[in-house]
C-alpha cells in the first residue's frame, strides 16, 4: 500500500512539473505572438503610408518605351 502511495506521489509531482513547463511554454509563445502582431501592425501601417489608394501606383504604370 505504501509503495502505491509513493508511486502516485511521484506521478503527481511529475505531472505538476510538466504542467509548469507547459505553462511557461504557453507564456513564451503568447509573448512571441504579441510581438509578431505588433510587427505586423507596424508593417501594415508602413504599407498604407507608402501606397496611395489610387490606381496610379508605379508598378501599375506602363514604362515609357512601350
Amino acid at each position: 500500500m505504501e509503495n502505491r502511495l509513493e508511486n502516485l506521489e511521484t506521478k503527481m509531482m511529475s505531472a505538476e512539473d510538466q504542467l509548469d513547463e507547459l505553462n511557461r511554454t504557453v507564456w513564451r509563445q503568447q509573448q512571441e505572438i504579441d510581438l509578431l502582431r505588433e510587427h505586423l501592425r507596424q508593417l501594415a501601417q508602413q504599407l498604407k503610408t507608402m501606397q496611395p489608394g489610387g490606381a496610379n501606383r508605379p508598378e501599375d504604370e506602363i514604362p515609357p518605351h512601350w
